[in-house]
């Protein structure tokens, strides 16, 4: 079964549509509808089917999509490997995290690697962290960084850095000249939170939980599904809120927001590599690893 013919049914799966796929892998339609022909013929099923403008793949078609990922991820693992043993290092490398390393610290590791490695093309998938762990799990993703430990006997879970969650305010707020606040001072202010499934906002809750003070009850002004939205916010004068220090950071040096901690209150957190166990890491992983606990220590 070639291999070539394998990438284009996984492309034409994931990207719904002939057109797209032939316009993703610099193929004519035509071209691309004959290699799925020629697979049809080969295993004797149909592996697509149209629904309106869309395409999905049969139940055959899933079996076959399935193992032809694992056949691809193969034969990208071998030349990484016969690569580097020549001193080189190229193929791609999936990786998946929660949103803070997602967008606060895998970008930078990504961007120094590829410029010692320019052969690497890297493929970072941001989601929540029951989705990244099954997508390892699955062998979608050879590295997952999330926000907590997984206890899945499928998985080695490394710990891997601590960040710690800060009360943010703009930098006119009654708080802003001062480091710390107490729980009861909480009370009247106005809050910005991320999504109720938030892992910033669960540690949040949790951690003033222990001092009495419940979030929930709080005056909570407006909710947002990015750091990005709440950071804006805080500086637009709506609310305070709660934040990772590394989404944080740079705002904090530059002095357009400013951080504070809750007394008595641990909001400290754990970020987690997640790898899939029994699976032999590609050189690239490897290397990547190395380097992300280098940056991290």
């Amino acid at each position: 079964m070639d291999l070539k013919r394998l990438e284009v049914f996984c492309r034409t799966v994931e990207l719904k549509s002939f057109t797209k796929a032939a316009k993703h892998l610099h193929l004519s339609q035509p071209t691309v509808s004959e290699h799925i022909r020629h697979l049809e013929q080969v295993v004797g099923e149909k592996l697509l089917d149209r629904f309106g403008r869309e395409v999905v793949a049969t139940p055959a078609g899933r079996i076959l999509y399935d193992h032809a990922l694992k056949m691809l991820r193969l034969k990208s693992e071998a030349l990484a490997e016969i690569e580097a043993f020549g001193g080189r290092l190229s193929g791609t490398l999936a990786l998946g995290a929660s949103s803070i390393p997602g967008a606060y610290l895998l970008p930078r590791q990504i961007a120094a690697l590829k410029k010692e490695h320019p052969g690497i093309h890297f493929n970072l998938r941001i989601s929540g962290t029951n989705r990244i762990a099954q997508d390892v799990i699955a062998g979608d993703l050879e590295i997952g960084i999330v926000g907590s430990e997984q206890r899945d006997g499928r998985l080695t879970d490394e710990p891997l850095f601590t960040d710690e969650i800060l009360l943010v305010v703009p930098p006119d707020h009654p708080f802003a000249q001062r480091t710390r606040v107490t729980p009861e001072e909480l009370a009247n202010e106005d809050f910005i939170l991320r999504e109720p499934d938030s892992g910033t906002r669960t540690v949040t809750m949790e951690g003033l939980r222990t001092r009495g003070f419940d979030l929930e009850q709080a005056r909570i002004v407006a909710e947002f599904g990015s750091c990005e939205a709440v950071r804006e916010s805080i500086k637009a004068g709506i609310g305070c809120g709660f934040m990772s220090a590394l989404a944080v950071a740079e705002d904090a040096e530059r002095g357009t927001l400013k951080t504070l901690r809750v007394e008595g209150v641990d909001l400290r957190r754990r970020f987690h590599l997640l790898t899939r166990r029994g699976r032999r890491l590609s050189p690239v992983a490897e290397l990547f690893i190395e380097q992300l606990r280098a940056q991290v220590a």
